[in-house]
């Protein structure tokens, strides 16, 4: 799509436009969650400059637990950091279902299916995720204390502007700050003025419900105490709360590395209010006032030998965190020098874990689309996003309806969910199950500029995007090294 005119520029100091050669965009990324930093890391690997700027004035790392699979494994591959992740992770070969008295419901196994897709599950603390990419992206590239109040953008570039007056430009601008994203917001009330967003687009419906979700990851525990801290394999349980006992929230644990415990309680509620919405501290999980949620759920008991309250109060507050999930799509990802990624593209619901790994898989095909601009105009960066829009979307649609399905199966307590899910745990074969594992994991974009990663499995997965650029740029290297060796 053509860019238009926005709105005229505001007169407040400003950081001159960067100055580049004209075939390199210079990026602005909005937070500095796991999905903004990844997406960093690509554009460093990439050789794309680029600028994070994050609302909160610290970055505490929090939440739970991350699954990484077959999706996204080999991009961390491509960049060298596979067994860097591996080392801070445990495999988890199935799942186990409990009632809340710890009664066994079933227990699913994903061991079939690691031969055929090439890995394994990894579970890890999402902070210990968080950490490594931090450790990876130049400090002075991160800008913190900076809460977006505005974009404005016009033929030429992108401009941000901070609470505190300061305004930054570039060529693209990057919102990757998380569910309430102020980079969607700002752009939708551009759009909206122009009548160029569509009704699927506009305001939230203040009924909708979703999830709240309080999650966090103990302190090291004893291992006499805890037994299953001292397994090499992270075992999931999942324990079904049920609406004859008047108990509507489910929860989870997983053990993890350092002897450690991630878990969390999830409930289904109405939307908060707006001014509760916008007083969130950075781009994702935050440490929030928990206490609340905390009596209601701290005698349920947990199958790793103790109750959520004992957690919780191994838990350093500084490590827990509350936060309201729901799931939506927008259709409006992109408009002009601006793009979306991760939850304020498509907010996913908790029950597959796969939020932060879309926005991953967000930041793989963005960095593709943004490393083969070859000149840095309006035309080619709004194609460059249409691109990447074009190729995340049908397969968004397709974990979004699957999370869907499975928020049903997970916690739904209604008849129709009660079937559902004891057809799923009861009824369908492992074959059925593992090929849905495999159908999920046959997509598995990697970075087009870096050394491809072969297929460790069996299976056949989605082909790889050719970069002719990158293409040329071996060939020139290869010419280069050939010439230096005579």
């Amino acid at each position: 799509m053509t860019p238009h005119i926005l709105m005229h520029l505001s007169y407040y100091p400003s950081q001159p436009p960067p100055q580049h050669d004209g075939k390199t965009p210079h990026v602005l990324i909005a937070g500095a969650g796991i999905g903004g930093l990844f997406f960093a890391l690509l554009l460093e690997r990439a050789g794309i400059p680029y600028q994070i700027f994050e609302q909160a004035e610290d970055v505490r790392p929090v939440g739970s637990v991350i699954s990484l699979g077959a999706n996204i494994l080999p991009t961390f591959e491509q960049l060298g950091l596979y067994e860097e992740l591996k080392a801070m992770a445990l495999p988890c070969m199935g799942n186990n279902y409990l009632d809340s008295d710890l009664r066994k419901v079933a227990t699913l196994h994903t061991i079939h299916a690691t031969e055929t897709i090439g890995y394994d599950y990894m579970i890890l603390s999402r902070p210990d995720l968080y950490d490594l990419l931090l450790s990876k992206i130049p400090e002075e590239k991160i800008h913190l204390g900076k809460k977006i109040e505005s974009m404005q953008q016009n033929r030429e570039d992108v401009m941000i502007r901070c609470e505190d007056h300061t305004t930054y430009h570039g060529d693209v601008l990057v919102g990757a700050d998380g569910a309430f994203s102020a980079v969607r917001r700002s752009l939708y009330e551009s759009l909206e003025s122009q009548n160029l967003l569509p009704a699927t687009d506009s305001a939230e419906d203040p009924e909708r419900r979703g999830y709240a979700c309080l999650a966090g990851t103990t302190d090291n525990l004893d291992p006499e105490k805890f037994p299953i801290v001292t397994s090499d394999e992270s075992v999931y349980h999942h324990m079904l709360g049920e609406k004859s006992k008047k108990i509507r929230y489910t929860w989870t644990t997983f053990n993890i590395t350092d002897n450690r415990i991630a878990w969390a309680v999830i409930s289904k509620e109405p939307r908060p209010a707006k001014t509760e919405e916008v007083k969130r501290p950075n781009s994702e999980w935050a440490p929030e006032n928990c206490d609340d949620m905390i009596k209601i759920v701290k005698d349920f008991r947990v199958a790793c030998g103790s109750t959520l309250g004992g957690l919780i109060n191994a838990t350093p507050k500084e490590q827990m965190s509350k936060v309201f999930l729901e799931d939506r799509l927008y259709e409006t990802w992109n408009y002009g020098h601006t793009v979306l990624m991760g939850d304020a593209a498509h907010r996913m619901l908790p029950s597959s874990g796969q939020g932060p790994v879309c926005a991953m898989l967000d930041a793989v095909v963005l960095a593709n689309c943004l490393y083969e601009l070859t000149s840095v105009t309006p035309e080619t960066i709004s194609k460059a996003l249409d691109e990447y829009k074009a190729e995340r979307m049908p397969h968004v649609k397709a974990m979004y309806a699957r999370s869907k399905r499975n928020a049903r199966i997970l916690m739904g307590n209604s008849l129709f969910d009660k079937c559902l899910r004891y057809i799923t745990f009861n009824l369908a074969p492992q074959g059925v199950r593992d090929n849905a594992i495999i159908e999920g994991t046959s997509y598995r974009p990697q970075l087009t500029f870096l050394p491809q990663v072969e297929n460790r499995g069996t299976n056949k997965i989605l082909q790889q995007k050719f970069s002719k650029r990158y293409a040329q740029e071996e060939k020139q290297r290869r010419s280069k090294d050939t010439a230096a060796a005579v």
